[in-house]
């Protein structure tokens, strides 16, 4: 058990929980119906996926070779020993057909056949992040399909699935949120940036080069509060997004700091990356509380 708890990398499911909620309580808004059995479907479902995508990438690194060496990522279970690669397949095969199942079970209870498109591109973009042949998360686009799967999939799509109806003020929540999910990510891969280069992976950090890089971090995060203050102003939400924002500023001066003072040391950034998360927490229970007094 603690053997796939490593595995799991748990740290990282408020990334599913907090655009799912938000999705969640916009729909209640609207409708005055919260469907309760319903959001729990959905929750499983995406934390199926969630947990799949971790477990690919995991496998599907170490079987490239990516994870060998002095590559700092994934979850180190398949290294270490702890747990094989043929229970790796098991458990994929288990936790994507649950994840279907429960989409197919959510389109019947409903009658929306477009959960069918979502939950296809969910398990697409789940499963290809680092599976040949396409890789994306390799070919620098892995912050651009989580900010639609995680954002855009996952809170326009939970208030599709509970309304039926595709509403622009759904998508419009989960832009900053889908963003700040994309930033997680990118935090992540700042200290492999040379690691990764020199077992040919690319990604954003790396094809940007490490001073633009940090220079794309440091304004990433403004650009999410820009959003979410316009959020305010067209009336999507209520004030408490300057909550959010105001109490994730500390956190954002802090990853900058770390940032500037690693002097060339980028692994050294690591063990920081639960900043970027405080961050994400923060503006994201924000967003849900100004949605849920709008």
């Amino acid at each position: 058990m603690k053997a796939w708890w490593q595995a799991s990398r748990p740290p990282f499911y408020i990334a599913t929980l907090v655009p799912l909620v938000l999705g969640w309580v916009s729909a209640n808004k609207d409708t005055g119906q919260w469907h309760p059995d319903l959001f729990l479907l959905i929750l499983l479902c995406c934390f199926f996926l969630h947990l799949a995508a971790n477990l690919a990438n995991d496998l599907f690194d170490h079987l490239q070779g990516i994870d060998g060496g002095g590559n700092i990522g994934g979850s180190r279970a398949i290294q270490e020993g702890k747990i094989s690669i043929p229970s790796y397949k098991k458990a994929l095969v288990l936790l994507y057909g649950g994840a279907i199942l429960m989409g197919a079970a959510g389109a019947w209870h409903t009658g929306h056949a477009g959960i069918w498109g979502i939950i296809l591109f969910a398990v697409f973009a789940s499963f290809f992040y680092v599976a040949r042949p396409i890789r994306y998360g390799q070919r620098a686009m892995g912050e651009l399909l989580v900010f639609l799967s995680m954002g855009l999939a996952m809170t326009a799509g939970t208030y599709y699935t509970l309304t039926g109806i595709w509403k622009a003020s759904a998508f419009a929540l989960s832009l900053p949120v889908g963003l700040m999910v994309a930033g997680i990510l990118y935090y992540q891969i700042l200290p492999e940036i040379e690691t990764d280069k020199a077992v040919g992976k690319h990604t954003l950090a790396n094809v940007l080069g490490p001073r633009n890089a940090i220079l794309a971090f440091c304004v990433w995060w403004p650009l999410i509060w820009l959003m979410m203050a316009l959020l305010f102003f067209s009336g999507v939400c209520s004030w408490p997004v300057f909550i959010g924002i105001a109490g994730s500023i500390p956190f954002y001066l802090l990853a900058v700091r770390r940032l500037l003072n690693a002097d060339g040391d980028l692994l050294s950034l690591d063990a920081h990356g639960h900043l970027v998360r405080k961050m994400y927490l923060v503006c994201g229970l924000s967003l849900i509380l100004a949605v849920a007094i709008r």
